[in-house]
């Protein structure tokens, strides 16, 4: 298993018209290009964000003068690494890999109290519908199944006030989806009590707000850190991951944790 630089560097001194921000290569070759995706940032149009004017695939297009596939996604407030093809044929195969669950993705996030240890969610979700873009879909859908594996990284507690407790605790965890299920990670962490900070749709509002007031940290807490697949042409193994932004770096530095390509030292 290898890892992969960029085959090249863009120089944002050269853009002239830039509204848009200079996306971070991770890799490029011919057929695949990876990366790393900004907090904040939708990969592409919805109906539900009609008046957003920045989306990624567009930005990423017009920075590197192709169009581009999209294989895989990430929630707009969700970071790291986003995997796209060059090609049609690239993009078949790798959409068939993720399908058949044969792409390992690693991600990092920072929860509410103490989980310890690791373990496996194996908890189904029902399937979550937009009222505009699934109108058409069926409604009482079955829950599908959904699994993800945890590990814990890390834990502090701090002594400031969080809700009705005198100290607030927090856990740097590894999370390792094993399905592909809408807001997977983040309705799994709810079920366990321990939801991902910054989470304004299933975590702790009072939380959230406490660890923005004294950290000076916004937003999810939540980092596609590491991703794993076979290059669609060549067939070699291709590992890549994504460094965390300066919102995360606020944080592991106030709470003297570490990241690396193998997670935390």
């Amino acid at each position: 298993m290898s890892q992969h630089k960029p085959h090249f560097d863009f120089d944002s001194g050269e853009q002239t018209t830039a509204p848009s921000p200079i996306l971070q290569i991770l890799y490029c070759d011919e057929d695949i290009i990876a990366v790393n995706k900004p907090a904040g940032m939708l990969v592409h149009r919805s109906w539900l964000d009609k008046h957003e004017t920045r989306f990624l695939m567009q930005t990423l297009r017009d920075q590197i003068g192709q169009h581009v596939y999209t294989v895989h996604r990430l929630d707009r407030p969700t970071s790291g690494v986003l995997v796209l093809a060059l090609n049609q044929e690239s993009a078949r195969c790798l959409s068939r890999q993720f399908e058949q669950k044969q792409i390992e993705k690693s991600y990092l996030a920072v929860v509410r109290g103490f989980l310890c240890g690791q373990g496996r969610i194996d908890y189904p979700l029902k399937e979550q519908l937009d009222k505009i873009a699934d109108k058409f879909s069926q409604p009482e859908k079955a829950a599908q199944s959904a699994v993800t594996d945890y590990q814990t990284l890390a834990q502090i507690e701090m002594p400031y006030p969080a809700g009705r407790y005198a100290s607030a605790r927090y856990s740097l965890v590894k999370l390792l989806p094993q399905t592909g299920r809408k807001h997977q990670l983040r309705r799994h962490m709810k079920h366990l009590h321990h939801p991902i900070i910054g989470d304004s749709a299933y975590g702790d509002l009072r939380q959230n707000r406490t660890f923005s007031e004294h950290l000076g940290c916004s937003g999810l807490m939540l980092h596609a850190h590491k991703i794993c697949f076979e290059h669609p042409i060549s067939g070699q193994k291709i590992t890549i991951c994504a460094e965390v932004d300066q919102n995360w770096q606020r944080m592991l530095n106030i709470f003297k944790w570490k990241i690396n390509d193998h997670d935390i030292y």
